[in-house]
């Protein structure tokens, strides 16, 4: 690495943005991300599979967070496992129309073992999508969130493939054990109520830029929201899925040429 890259500010340097062609037939598009799905939420893995099931899109990409944690590909090997049954269920749902997806945070371990066995065509952040409409850049958010400096150390460690290959030698149940104190110390600190830092505005500018794409949509941030950087720029925010007896949020993002709107699951 050399000095200038450690001395660029990420805020205006130019990404390497990937590309991706849409189907010519292509006029429905979905988006969902921030599912984090675990055997102790029964009822979003629920609503995730019902959806999946009877969506009407032609074509459905998940931007990151699907999982609470993905501790390794060798997790499909387990009979019965969880994982493996949320693969059987993307491999389903692949047969019907494509799927893509985008590591997240949480499952920034996943590999081309799990795309084969689920079906779905793996995705570089960012991504700009070509298609009928405007242009799409498409992120999972969490490099665009300077100000989670802690974060953004931890990040650049752990996209490592040093880093993940030390990790991955562990065994399983090590690995296991690693994820259930990773998604107590999260919950820990959302009960404590410590912010959560949005995306930055120059950098979103920046990635846009380089991509050349009016739009920009990305979620990990948890919070939904369409905002209007410059006439005809839009950021446009995901939702993240919770649902069981108190709580019930969860949003599908569609897009048309016509423009996007945000559905329920069951709307979808």
């Amino acid at each position: 690495m050399t000095e200038s890259m450690l001395n660029s500010d990420p805020r205006t340097t130019l990404p390497h943005v990937a590309q991706l062609q849409a189907a010519p037939h292509w006029r429905a598009i979905d988006f969902i991300s921030d599912l984090h799905l675990q055997p102790s939420e029964p009822q979003t893995v629920q609503a995730w599979r019902d959806y999946l099931a009877r969506s009407t899109a032609d074509a459905v990409f998940l931007l990151g967070d699907l999982f609470e944690v993905w501790v390794g590909d060798d997790a499909l090997d387990e009979p019965d496992s969880f994982e493996a049954e949320c693969a059987a269920v993307l491999r389903a749902a692949a047969r019907q129309r494509p799927l893509f997806f985008m590591v997240g945070n949480r499952d920034f371990l996943v590999g081309a073992e799990f795309l084969r066995q689920s079906g779905v065509t793996g995705l570089a952040d960012p991504t700009v999508l070509h298609w009928a409409g405007p242009s799409i850049l498409l992120s999972h958010g969490d490099a665009l969130c300077l100000d989670d400096v802690e974060y953004q150390q931890f990040r650049a460690l752990s996209r490592s493939a040093a880093w993940q290959q030390q990790l991955l030698a562990q065994p399983l149940a090590a690995r296991r054990a690693l994820g259930r104190s990773a998604r107590s110390e999260s919950e820990q600190r959302k009960q404590s109520g410590a912010p959560y830092a949005d995306a930055d505005a120059q950098m979103c500018a920046t990635w846009m830029q380089a991509a050349q794409a009016p739009w920009l949509i990305h979620g990990h941030t948890h919070r939904p929201a369409d905002h209007e950087l410059a006439p005809g720029q839009w950021r446009i925010v995901l939702s993240d899925w919770h649902i069981d007896a108190h709580t019930r949020r969860a949003e599908v993002l569609r897009v048309t040429p016509q423009g996007w709107q945000r559905l329920t699951p069951e709307q979808a």
